[in-house]
């Protein structure tokens, strides 16, 4: 597709991660906005946490903040680990970042909170990871861990905020916190429609943390935004997402995750596809292979019949302003083995059973959707006391 430049905060979609639009309206994370932050940084013991997504223009954020004399203590790595990417759930292993020499801590797997020790010495916390608006992308809740701690500790959070790519709609059910798990900790609908920082300061104002403790919060604002900007995100955020197509899809292909269906995983179009072997063979098929960030996929090495979305956005599917589950729905109803659809970790993404239990009875999905309209007014009103970009 060709790339057109417009003096508007809209970006023209390929099928790759790129920007392309007039420098003066181009929306900024707070990242770059140095000036706003640095006093609050400055001749203070620092902790990062961070991943590939956190840079200013061509320089990751640490390298940024350390050519200005930030004293950067210890960096806390989230799921894929810190500069590179790893596969989704794999072990991310505690060391040294080696170009800095810096302290590098996991906080993924067994350890998914700074305990009182990893932050000894810590002055301010700086939390600045891209986020993809759903309620099952885990650096949500790895911001809420980091914020409870820094309550817990008496230490100052700064998040730098970034546009939100899935911040223009909210949709969903909102989760049973019966259910809550590192998939979704907070009662929020699938998708939130929140940059990280508003949604910081949602956790913060409606007491969500432990206790009802309270963090010292501080967010810098990305300034250009609005949350009708589509926004265009600048580096893959994890191995599996790809490009803006991938992006768009995520909230409502996710679900297939707690199914014995393929979602692409080991083929170069991760979560742009939907398959299983036991699919009916209407033209469309793909193997799942080992490949870096999906070594081991499900269904590896066997051939999978079902839907091609990687056209998407030209089919003008996404972006789109709700979910669509008839995708999930149609998978259902063509799966020949129903008892053997769903899997256990399929309640975990859906925030309860209720989902499940609605599929099982052949609701449709307006039928669905309209038990979410309660929760999502409810949501609206909370969600507004938060915005920082109306």
């Amino acid at each position: 597709m060709k790339r057109l430049c417009f003096k508007l905060t809209i970006l023209i979609f390929t099928s790759a991660f790129s920007t392309c639009i007039n420098a003066q309206n181009e929306p900024m994370p707070g990242a770059t906005r140095i000036e706003l932050y640095k006093s609050i940084i400055e001749g203070k013991s620092v902790a990062v946490v961070a991943n590939q997504t956190s840079m200013i223009g061509k320089t990751h954020l640490v390298d940024r903040l350390l050519s200005i004399g930030v004293n950067i203590k210890v960096i806390f790595a989230p799921e894929h680990g810190f500069r590179n990417l790893a596969d989704a759930g794999e072990n991310i292993e505690s060391g040294k970042d080696q170009p800095t020499g810096i302290t590098l801590i996991s906080i993924y797997g067994s350890h998914l909170k700074p305990t009182a020790e990893d932050l000894k010495g810590i002055d301010v916390v700086i939390f600045d990871i891209q986020d993809v608006g759903a309620r099952f992308y885990t650096y949500i809740s790895t911001l809420h861990y980091i914020m409870e701690s820094c309550a817990e500790n008496h230490i100052k959070c700064l998040v730098l905020d970034r546009p939100n790519p899935n911040g223009y709609y909210v949709d969903g059910n909102i989760l049973d916190t019966s259910y809550s798990y590192f998939v979704g900790m907070d009662p929020v609908p699938v998708v939130h429609g929140m940059t990280v920082g508003e949604y910081a300061e949602m956790i913060n104002g409606e007491g969500w943390l432990k206790n009802g403790i309270r963090c010292d919060l501080t967010v810098i604002k990305c300034a250009n935004y609005t949350h009708k900007t589509l926004y265009e995100l600048p580096v893959k955020p994890s191995p599996n997402l790809p490009n803006q197509t991938s992006v768009y899809l995520y909230p409502s292909l996710c679900f297939f995750e707690g199914t014995v269906i393929s979602l692409g995983r080991g083929t170069s179009f991760p979560f742009q596809v939907f398959g299983s072997p036991d699919m009916p063979d209407r033209g469309f098929n793909f193997v799942p292979g080992s490949v870096p960030g999906a070594k081991n996929p499900p269904l590896l090495g066997v051939r999978c019949f079902g839907t091609d979305l990687r056209d998407a956005l030209k089919k003008k599917l996404v972006p789109k302003s709700e979910l669509n589950l008839d995708w999930l729905i149609s998978a259902y109803k063509d799966f020949p083995k129903k008892d053997k659809f769903f899997n256990s970790y399929f309640d975990v993404l859906a925030g309860g059973p209720i989902l499940r239990e609605q599929i099982l009875k052949g609701m449709t999905s307006e039928q669905i959707r309209a038990t979410w309209k309660d929760g999502l007014a409810k949501f609206a009103k909370i969600r507004e006391k938060y915005l920082l970009y109306k």
